[in-house]
């Protein structure tokens, strides 16, 4: 089992992923303060991302719904 610590990165569409938690965050990411084996990472973002569309996405169907036809 590979034990090595990853962290948990979010972006501005708020779509998570796992990185090493050795290397610098990317341009685009964040890191959520979140790091562990990567099981401890991914049950974390299993249970915060529940809406897999991007943030985007999101707010246009929210727009569209709110909009009389």
């Amino acid at each position: 089992m590979d034990d090595s610590l990853v962290k948990v990165l979010v972006n501005h569409e708020e779509q998570y992923s796992l990185w090493p938690a050795f290397l610098d965050v990317p341009a685009g990411w964040t890191d959520t303060g979140v790091a562990g084996t990567k099981q401890e990472c991914l049950s974390y973002v299993k249970e915060v991302w529940t809406d897999m569309r991007p943030l985007s996405l999101r707010r246009r169907m929210a727009e569209s719904a709110a909009t009389p036809s």
